[in-house]
């Protein structure tokens, strides 16, 4: 029950930070909507394209594309609000992360996934729905910015295998790993936290 209901929150937050980033883009309400969805469950899509699931439960399952979508035609008409609310919505796009982090991680161990696998396909589910957004409104996704981003969702991912492999129920997995993703990537963001970029050349 847990997974489900965290699922869920994750996908109405990662569709309202696509639909506003939509918006931002000055889309129509079929493009902001369809930014929206396409994030919300983009990551999800992968996640059990890589698992063999088939077809993929977001699309199988009416609730998932049904919030997605519902949430971004709020986002829509809610534009005005939402447009202040720009730390706000960079809080909820990182637990959006960290939640497709440790979803994806429990989804893929309870598919017979090993511990490796697991981890990489719970972190591509947590970056997967960020880099869809980026790409369709003609952005550098994150994922490619020294900003901190996927390594947060790796080590979530991780510590939610950690977690399960050390006897921790499912649901106290779930949390810790979405906790530790959120609040690092919230910290790195604060704290301007970067992995090191290519060193300029000197002028001669």
């Amino acid at each position: 029950m847990l997974l489900t209901i965290l699922e869920i929150i994750g996908i109405v937050v990662f569709a309202a930070s696509g639909a506003l980033a939509g918006v931002t883009h000055r889309l129509d309400i079929f493009g902001v909507c369809s930014v929206g969805v396409f994030t919300g469950i983009g990551g999800g899509i992968i996640r059990d394209v890589l698992l063999g699931i088939y077809p993929p439960s977001s699309l199988s399952s009416w609730p998932n594309f049904g919030t997605a979508a519902a949430t971004s035609l709020a986002v829509f008409y809610l534009r005005e609000p939402l447009n202040k609310l720009r730390r706000e919505i960079s809080t909820l796009d990182a637990l959006g992360m960290g939640l497709f982090a440790s979803t994806g991680t429990i989804t893929a161990l309870d598919n017979n996934a090993d511990s490796l696998a697991a981890t990489l396909i719970g972190a591509t589910a947590a970056i997967g729905g960020g880099v869809i957004r980026d790409v369709l409104v003609n952005e550098v996704p994150l994922l490619l910015h020294k900003d901190l981003y996927a390594v947060p969702a790796l080590l979530g991912a991780a510590l939610t295998v950690v977690a399960v492999q050390s006897g921790f129920s499912t649901n106290t997995s779930l949390v810790c790993g979405t906790v530790f993703a959120a609040v690092f990537r919230l910290l790195a963001l604060r704290r301007h936290w970067s992995l090191p970029g290519p060193r300029r050349a000197r002028d001669s």
